[in-house]
């Protein structure tokens, strides 16, 4: 019965207004059990797809959402964006007070429309629709039914009833009408029911529903949102998008569909050719000339993006990148290809979901779910991966930004799933040496040269090579963790290799550095390496812990004392060996020398939520032992004797 008022609700105008008019979603009656953690409630969440065409998508959203505090807010204002593809048919709106009773309806007049072109875009046709009521006066109501377009297929809308954390639900729909015949493809995550499917004469509706879902609070290195709420991922089998047609029900035939999309894009200008042929005089390998070339893209070409109509898929032409001497990670991609196949290496452009901290693609769904290109040049096991919107990473790197995840690789014979390089324990170094002296005033003199490899160096080769010095060294000051101190002098030096490393030389003068008490001297021997993480125990974990980002740290540092000084108390040596990690310290005092050293390692992967307190008492241990203090005592008779 309620599934029938739906599809009503979604289909005859004027719905809108005479439901919650009558006071239908007033704040008391919201179950207690929605309201616990919540700081907004979805009082009802209706989501309506129809395939008109093979080209046309019919979209209709109505919710009714309650706002609980100032944080809930945030979920107040809506949002619709708009373009060449996606046509705006109507946006309606609702505001309501405590009882439910209508205070104001949204007129067009009210409604923001604005430039969605960012400050990295030279061309977009995006634009957005925005509206808020603006309204604080807590709790409220907030009803919206808009209405799109889209006019291409390669994408269909995914179903999220749980918005975000600290988010209840009472009721939530998502119905997709398709013809009979048309394979609609689907995937649940955290979803134990299968759809609701019926035949409606020459259609098929599919139509998924969640009711009373208690807000989640997410907890520390919870799993990706689709492991810990229901969601709906939808994808076409044939779509269209402007006069081009594609299959997606296999990962071969999406790139196909691209492959035709970069047909014949690859024509370098007569200069740039003879450039080509400059470049690669004497090269001694393939290696050589894909270096030589990439540095040509490099120092030739920037990132601007450029996203009109099908440009946001297809890759401007090879000969626009020549002109222009800029392209968004498409065109100096498909460029970066044009240059290799001029100088006779084989190489494929390659679609990739990137982003630090991103998850990665779900491999056995093909969909569009890719955000950037990046160049594969196959070399055997040494495959060269090519960043080609950076100007200053090294030939063969990808970093936190597209490696450990998967790339479809686009062949001559369509796409194919691969890998990018995968960053580990062995390749996220830090490897740092110490030697510091310490005055009878307490100040430490420290230099220190620290070498950061892959990941390790991401944010510093990104710092290094877009910023000043000064704007550097106000980078060093917010990161180094000392009361007061001075930095003396600073330098830094790349290693532009597959597996970059960056050097780090500090001279650092740190007032106060160790304590003085009467005869005593207190010392933390560790200077520079300290782990800040501290998590509190927690017996009712739900979620199973996702660990990402693997290092190893090592450490070793010697402290000139001043004279006089002996061993009071001195701390046992540490080692700990969990399943999340290892870590091992000592400290030695060698004649008036401090000598300590530390390794750390941290490990990835996925841990069931019972682990989250072994977790906690891994990161306090070391915390701890980060923390533990040289005890010295001075000896006066043996200062006399001297």
């Amino acid at each position: 019965m309620r599934k029938s008022i739906f599809i009503l609700t979604l289909l005859v105008a004027g719905a809108l207004a005479t439901r919650a008019g009558d006071g239908e979603y007033p704040v008391s009656k919201i179950s207690p059990a929605l309201l616990k953690n919540a700081n907004m409630v979805i009082r009802l969440d209706e989501s309506f797809a129809e395939l008109l065409a093979p080209d046309k998508l019919l979209l209709k959203h109505h919710y009714v959402i309650t706002i609980l505090n100032e944080k809930g807010a945030a979920y107040a204002g809506m949002t619709e964006d708009y373009d060449r593809f996606n046509e705006i048919k109507s946006i309606d709106g609702i505001l309501y007070d405590a009882e439910g009773i209508k205070i104001k309806a949204l007129k067009n007049k009210d409604i923001e429309d604005l430039s969605g072109s960012s400050g990295m875009s030279l061309a977009d046709d995006i634009r957005y629709k925005r509206h808020d009521f603006f309204y604080k006066l807590y709790p409220y109501t907030i009803e919206y039914s808009i209405e799109k377009v889209k006019k291409e297929t390669m994408f269909f809308p995914k179903w999220e009833p749980v918005w975000d954390e600290l988010v209840s639900v009472e009721k939530s729909f998502f119905i997709i009408k398709t013809p009979k015949d048309y394979l609609l493809r689907y995937k649940t995550f955290k979803y134990e029911a299968s759809p609701v499917i019926k035949e409606e004469g020459d259609k098929k509706i599919y139509s998924w529903q969640i009711q009373d879902y208690p807000a989640v609070k997410r907890e520390f290195a919870s799993p990706a949102w689709t492991s810990i709420t229901p969601t709906v991922h939808l994808a076409p089998s044939q779509f269209v998008i402007e006069d081009y047609k594609g299959n997606m029900t296999d990962w071969n035939e999406l790139g196909k569909f691209q492959s035709a999309l970069n047909k014949d894009r690859d024509i370098l200008p007569v200069a740039i050719k003879q450039k080509v042929a400059e470049l690669i005089k004497n090269a001694l390998s393939d290696e050589d000339k894909i270096r030589r070339l990439y540095n040509f893209l490099q120092s030739t070409t920037r990132y601007i993006s450029i996203q009109l109509g099908i440009g946001g898929w297809r890759p401007f032409e090879a000969s626009y990148v020549a002109a222009k001497s800029y392209g968004d990670c498409k065109a100096l991609s498909n460029y970066m290809h044009a240059l290799l196949k001029e100088a006779g290496v084989q190489s494929y452009y390659a679609l990739i979901k990137a982003g630090d901290n991103e998850d990665d693609i779900i491999t056995d769904f093909p969909s569009r779910q890719f955000n950037h290109a990046i160049i594969c040049v196959p070399n055997g096991k040494d495959t060269i991966w090519l960043e080609c919107t950076s100007q200053s990473k090294a030939a063969g790197y990808m970093g936190g930004f597209t490696g450990n995840r998967h790339a479809l690789l686009i062949t001559e014979d369509g796409g194919r799933l691969v890998s990018t390089p995968h960053y580990g324990v062995n390749e996220n170094t830090q490897i740092r040496r110490i030697q510091a002296v310490l005055d009878e005033n307490a100040t430490l003199r420290v230099k220190s040269n620290s070498t950061y490899g892959a990941m390790q160096q991401d944010d510093l080769e990104m710092m290094i090579n877009a910023l000043s010095k000064d704007k550097v060294k106000e980078f060093l000051h917010e990161q180094l963790d000392f009361a007061t101190y001075e930095i003396n002098q600073f330098d830094y030096k790349e290693n532009k290799t597959a597996l970059p490393a960056i050097d780090e030389s500090l001279d650092i003068t740190v007032s106060n550095y160790a304590t003085i008490t009467g005869k005593r001297l207190f010392i933390i021997p560790n200077i520079m390496t300290r782990s800040h993480r501290k998590l509190s125990a927690d017996t009712s974990r739900k979620y199973d812990l996702e660990l990402g980002f693997e290092y190893r740290d090592v450490d070793s540092v010697e402290i000139e004392l001043p004279k006089g000084y002996e061993p009071e108390a001195v701390p046992q040596d540490v080692s700990i060996n969990s399943k999340f990690g290892k870590y091992n310290c000592s400290v030695k005092l060698k004649g008036n020398k401090l000598l300590y050293y530390r390794t750390m390692e941290k490990y990835s992967g996925r841990f069931p939520a019972k682990d989250y307190n072994d977790l906690v008492k891994f990161y306090e241990a070391i915390y701890k032992a980060d923390r533990n203090k040289v005890v010295l005592v001075k000896n006066e008779t043996a200062l006399k004797g001297f």
